[in-house]
Formats: structure tokens, C-alpha cells, sequence
């Protein structure tokens, strides 16, 4: 039983929407990369971004940002998840296909799949139409069917494997556009999904134009860094970059980014 005099659910104050990132931050972030765009989060205090375990499908890896729409599964179950409902008119028993027909340039898929990759959170032909909407990506910490298929796809698809049993054995679309959590990772709608050759990263909206500045000027330093490491300098004094380091970089960079001589590297 509620608690006396508790408030009814839909008079509770709501949570704000997240602000809109708009596409010129999101393809500054697309251009970072997650090791420094993790390594800005953990300063501003979040510890684990990445979404743990996806692997992308795609044979050809492609660097995105875009902006989270959510979709959240929960168990199927045997008087609802019926082959024969599916229809090709929205209804509340296929929730998947109008999270689809939603989907608007810029937004990337995030689906909350409880981590079980035993049916497929979807295939070919639903991706393929969020490809056409202007979607920037999909993911799920389920599977895909069509595995063929979409690894030939020029579009981000990130996973945990491929299956061909259909979704409708284990899960059920329960809601669009909550908050979810997607391979032990909180997701909000709007927040800004990152990949690139190695990660999938969640960043908090708000923070988002923050974190293209400070990745921008991050992985440019590491740039040069690691030139420096690659013509025989010690780590020691080198990096993490000082302030002496970081006046260096700001000198060569004044310089035009001259070739970097090679050194003694037992000096």
C-alpha cells in the first residue's frame, strides 16, 4: 500500500529535459577520442562511462557522436510477445517500430536489452530504416540478427554478439525515451553517445560542448606527446604533461609543428 497522503505519480515534479546538443558539438566530439574523452569525465567525476563489452559489427569502424533516443526491453512473456500481434499499424504491442518511425537526424538508438543476448534486439531492416531517418548509430548490450548483413553497413552498430532468434522470444518493447541503463551504464534521452575505434561512451548533455573543448586541446597535446615518446624521450617529467610540457606544446605548435628530432632514448 502508498504511503498516506502520498501524491498521485502524475502530479510529481518532472525531470527537465536535457538540454539539445546541437550537430556542430556533436561532430567536434565525433572527432575525439575516448581515451581522453574518458579521462575528462573521470575528472569532472564520473568513473565508468563506457559502455562494457559492445564490440562493433561494422567492417569498416566509424568515429560518431550523436544524440541518445532510449529504448528499454523487459522480459517477453508468453500471453503478450505473440508472433500473430505484430501489425504494420502502431500499437502498444510493437513499441520497436514506432521508436523507430521516431527516430530524427542526429539521435543515436540505445537499447536497454537487460544484457541478454539470447534473441536479437533487432536486424537489418529496422537499422536500415533508422540509417535512411538520419540516425547517427545503434547500440544495444543485447545482439542483432542479420550479422551479415550489417557488418557490410557503412553505419556505427555496436553490440554484443549476433543471433538469429527473433526478439520477440525474450524481450518486450516496455518504453521509449526513459532512462535506462545499458551494459551497467546510466542512459537519459539526450544524452550524447560517443564511438570510435575502441569505445562506446555516454556523456551527460549538459556537458557536452565542455568536453569537446577540452578534448579538442587534450588529444592534441597527446598528439604531440607521443611524438616526442616516438623519437626516443623518457616518459619521466614528459607525461602526464606539465607545465612545462604543455608551454612546450604551445611553442611548437607557435612553430608551425616542426618535424620532432630524435633523441638519446637512455637519456
Amino acid at each position: 500500500m502508498p504511503p498516506k497522503n502520498a501524491p498521485p505519480l502524475k502530479t510529481l515534479p518532472q525531470r527537465p529535459p536535457a538540454p539539445h546538443v546541437p550537430d556542430s558539438v556533436l561532430d567536434r566530439l565525433a572527432q575525439a577520442t575516448s581515451g581522453s574523452l574518458t579521462t575528462q569525465l573521470y575528472i569532472k567525476g564520473f568513473r565508468q562511462p563506457v559502455l562494457h563489452g559492445l564490440q562493433p559489427l561494422n567492417q569498416k569502424i566509424k568515429s560518431f557522436a550523436g544524440r541518445a533516443y532510449t529504448m528499454r526491453f523487459i522480459p517477453a512473456r508468453e500471453d503478450v510477445d505473440v508472433y500473430g500481434n505484430l501489425t504494420t499499424a502502431p500499437s502498444i504491442d510493437n513499441l520497436q517500430w514506432v521508436g523507430v518511425e521516431q527516430i530524427e537526424p542526429g539521435h543515436v538508438l540505445v537499447i536497454d536489452s537487460n544484457k541478454d543476448g539470447r534473441a536479437a534486439s533487432m536486424g537489418n531492416m529496422l537499422i536500415t530504416r533508422m540509417m535512411m531517418r538520419g540516425a547517427r548509430g545503434v547500440v544495444t548490450d543485447g545482439s542483432f540478427r542479420d550479422g551479415v548483413e550489417l557488418a557490410g553497413m557503412d553505419f556505427p552498430i555496436w553490440c554484443t554478439g549476433v543471433t538469429a532468434t527473433t526478439r520477440l522470444a525474450y524481450h518486450h518493447v516496455a518504453d521509449l525515451q526513459v532512462p535506462i541503463g545499458c551494459a551497467g551504464v546510466a542512459v537519459y534521452p539526450g544524452d550524447v553517445i560517443h564511438g570510435d575505434g575502441d569505445n562506446i561512451t555516454v556523456v551527460p548533455a549538459h556537458l557536452a560542448e565542455e568536453m569537446a573543448d577540452l578534448c579538442e586541446k587534450r588529444d592534441d597535446i597527446e598528439a604531440y606527446l607521443a611524438l616526442r615518446v616516438r623519437a626516443g624521450e623518457a616518459l619521466w617529467g614528459l607525461y602526464p604533461p606539465s607545465e612545462a610540457t604543455r608551454a612546450q606544446h604551445a611553442q611548437w605548435v607557435a612553430d608551425g609543428r616542426p618535424p620532432i628530432a630524435p633523441v638519446d632514448p637512455d637519456r
